[in-house]
């Protein structure tokens, strides 16, 4: 079953680049405390990640900060240097936490699991937009087939905050 407004998040180990170095945490750690907007995407550099979705969270950082977001994240079944190569090319900065979920452990305990085996990606995240209040679901924006780019994205967002 996947996760559902008014649950609390699993509190799973994730990653994060920190001074070069990937840097064990956990999903509690980063996504626990405030409010903050969470969105998954399937892969890092995959076309429709790379070209609208992180794009856009990146562009409307200070728009969703404006609203009283704490922080926005990135989550994907990727390595944490593939995140954090990922967030550099599309400029994030400190915008943006990108987060390696790297066994799937946050993915799994959500849910929010989806198979793609005709792309070569394998078990991934469902595409998603997520807005936390302490670590609770306060909003969760489901694409309907999963992967598609119309219902998560930050404009989304920005019209739930």
């Amino acid at each position: 079953m996947p996760i559902e407004i008014g649950q609390q998040i699993p509190d799973v180990p994730v990653s994060v680049m920190v001074d070069g170095a990937p840097t064990a945490t956990t999903s509690h750690e980063l996504l626990g405390s405030g409010k903050v907007v969470l969105f998954a995407v399937p892969g890092a550099f995959t076309p429709g990640c790379s070209k609208v979705h992180l794009p856009g969270y990146a562009q409307q950082a200070d728009a969703i900060a404006g609203k009283g977001v704490d922080r926005i994240a990135c989550i994907s079944v990727n390595d944490t240097f593939v995140m954090d190569a990922w967030g550099e090319a599309h400029g994030v900065n400190d915008s943006i936490t990108m987060i390696a979920d790297g066994d799937a452990a946050f993915t799994e305990a959500t849910g929010l699991e989806v198979q793609i085996p005709g792309a070569g990606l394998g078990r991934r995240s469902q595409r998603y937009a997520m807005v936390l209040q302490d670590g609770v679901v306060q909003d969760l924006m489901l694409e309907d087939d999963g992967l598609s780019v119309l219902n998560s994205t930050a404009e989304c967002v920005l019209e739930k905050l």
